[in-house]
């Protein structure tokens, strides 16, 4: 027994109500059994009961066995003062209140279908990585769908935290903030982290005064994330040393200049090497000023992708490196890195833009546009796939990604709809 499983018997009421008596003996009647407190204090809120001929109002507690109040030191904390019923799956002690009174308790152990236990322990003690994979195809689709729309809004609201909290860091600069989490993601999980410390070190407000010079932003970006330094020089690299120093100087950018130690190449496809990421990142931020402002303009999803659809610099057409001439032509900004960037930075500002200024219809816009974007494919999705889902856009691939990484892993399958509906089933 957990008491995880106690809380969802007390919240949906899930036990036998017929002659309920307190452990003293009194007749009990539950009208309310009160909102679940996720913060300190007791279990759920706001409950209303009668024991013998008073009606109570106040808090409810759970625990599995009713010594746990002594054990976790109730009686010492003053929120504890308000609790009108102790719920307990055995009362194998008796509890007295700070005034010597004895705490009504109700104990569920007799009253509780053990089906619903053996249920819930089948989905909790399972070991795949899908809890309910046996009893995925039993369960409605109107259920499945109801929780695939929580857990997208979800993973919009998770990811819209990390944008705030860049936003608070900028001084609520939504250029700025737009920028950084641009130049983390243009780093594709392999260097999210320096492409994140670059864009920190090299603001965008400095950029913004050379938009008109790409070769001016090629010398910012190579030259403070510091693949300048010690490279083998020909006429594009000279160039880009002699504008980075100038630059550099007048922005008093040398101080804080990155390593080139700090760069990922190994086992990366040389078109996703941090070097050519950086020229597209490039190409992009010389051709669009003010983009975050260009992304709300933005209403259709047709709109948004085309101004992500770059190609850079010629010497970089040519150059997976530095002062390397490639054999073959370097792919230029590909779909999937499109889907990415729109996935992971547009769809998380409009959401956090949104939340924050109360436009609800960006966060309908952002939904739409994880409704247009194909479904990612990964390992997770391919666990979902080898249910017999239909996982055809991206709107169906993060609600499962987050489904599974927040509910599955975590066995959170009594706050999760599917997981209720089997035991419940």
């Amino acid at each position: 027994m957990n008491e995880s499983f106690l809380h969802y018997i007390w919240q949906f009421q899930y036990f036998k109500k017929d002659d309920l008596r307190t452990s003293e003996g009194e007749a009990l009647q539950i009208f309310q059994p009160g909102m679940r407190n996720s913060n300190a204090g007791p279990d759920f809120e706001e409950g209303k009961i009668r024991i013998g001929k008073l009606e109570w109002r106040g808090s409810i507690e759970i625990h599995i066995n009713a010594s746990g109040w002594n054990d976790h030191h109730h009686s010492d904390d003053q929120a504890y003062e308000k609790v009108v019923l102790h719920v307990v799956w055995e009362n194998d002690k008796p509890i007295q209140r700070t005034d010597g009174s004895m705490m009504p308790t109700l104990e569920l152990k007799y009253r509780v279908d053990v089906t619903l236990w053996n249920r819930y322990k089948k989905l909790f003690t399972s070991v795949e990585a899908i809890p309910c994979a046996n009893s995925w195809s039993k369960v409605a689709n109107i259920t499945k769908l109801s929780m695939l729309e929580k857990t997208v809004i979800q993973r919009l609201e998770s990811k819209s935290e990390l944008v705030k909290a860049l936003l608070l860091k900028n001084n609520n600069d939504w250029e700025e903030t737009c920028y950084q989490l641009l130049c983390k993601n243009f780093g594709f999980k392999v260097n999210t982290e320096p492409m994140l410390q670059l864009a920190q070190v090299l603001p965008y407000k400095t950029l913004l005064k050379h938009l008109d010079k790409s070769i001016q932003i090629e010398a910012l970006l190579f030259g403070q994330a510091g693949f300048l330094e010690k490279v083998k020089e020909d006429e594009y690299t000279a160039v880009l040393k002699r504008e980075y120093n100038l630059l550099g100087k007048k922005y008093s950018l040398k101080a804080i200049q990155m390593n080139v130690v700090q760069w990922r190449f190994l086992r990366l496809r040389p078109a996703n090497f941090p070097t050519v990421r950086l020229a597209q990142l490039a190409s992009l931020l010389s051709s669009q000023k003010n983009l975050f402002s260009k992304m709300l303009e933005s209403t259709s999803y047709k709109h948004l992708t085309g101004f992500l659809e770059i190609e850079q610099s010629q010497y970089w057409q040519h150059h997976y490196q530095l002062g390397k001439k490639s054999k073959t032509v370097v792919p230029s900004f590909g779909k999937s890195s499109v889907q990415n960037i729109m996935i992971n930075t547009i769809t998380p500002l409009l959401a956090a833009y949104g939340q924050l200024h109360a436009e609800q219809v960006l966060l309908a816009r952002a939904v739409e546009i994880l409704q247009h974007i194909p479904a990612e494919n990964n390992k997770i999705i391919r666990e979902w796939s080898g249910l017999g889902c239909k996982v055809t856009s991206a709107f169906d691939s993060q609600g499962l990604i987050e489904l599974y990484n927040s509910y599955c892993m975590k066995r959170r399958c009594l706050e999760c709809n599917i997981g209720l509906n089997i035991i419940k089933s």
